[in-house]
């Protein structure tokens, strides 16, 4: 016998609505979300020296990340708009594989999760440092957008299995 899942975004008749959070309790709340991107040996190098055409890619990059974070319910149709208590947008090179990772965390004392603020930082991070070297190449491959933790909330902690 399966579980049945409903869906919290619908009516009784099947119309996108927005949920109502005024009865949850405000709490802590935090998420952390990561990808990345896989560049060529020249792109990573100036990403790395700080030799872009276009300037300083990662600090470009990590304010995009942040003003995404405070920005997801204009993008997202049924979220939120959230007063973020913190953001922070960290970047992770790898030489052998040409590969940036990005982890973007949000906290919140509020009545909802910050889940899609996190992937939505996480991502607009990484499409930044695609738009800031694409002159260089365009042969880069964003993957591995994911929730790796979040916290507090009436659906308790997560954590993804590993931090691949």
């Amino acid at each position: 016998m399966t579980k049945e899942i409903s869906l919290s975004h619908f009516d009784g008749a099947g119309n996108a609505v927005m949920v109502d959070v005024s009865t949850k309790d405000q709490t802590v709340r935090t998420a952390i979300a990561g990808g990345e991107i896989h560049v060529g040996p020249a792109i990573f190098a100036a990403i790395h020296d700080g030799t872009a055409a276009k300037g300083d890619v990662l600090g470009v990059a990590r304010i995009a990340g942040i003003m995404a974070v405070k920005r997801t319910a204009e993008l997202i149709p049924l979220c939120h708009p959230l007063a973020v208590s913190k953001c922070t947008v960290d970047f992770d090179l790898n030489e052998v594989t040409h590969t940036v990772r990005v982890r973007c965390m949000v906290k919140v004392t509020g009545r909802t999760g910050v889940e899609m603020e996190a992937l939505t930082g996480a991502t607009v991070a990484l499409l930044t440092i695609y738009d800031m070297t694409k002159a260089m190449g365009k042969d880069m491959e964003l993957g591995h957008i994911r929730l790796l933790e979040k916290s507090g909330g009436k659906s308790g902690d997560y954590r993804a299995r590993d931090d691949a």
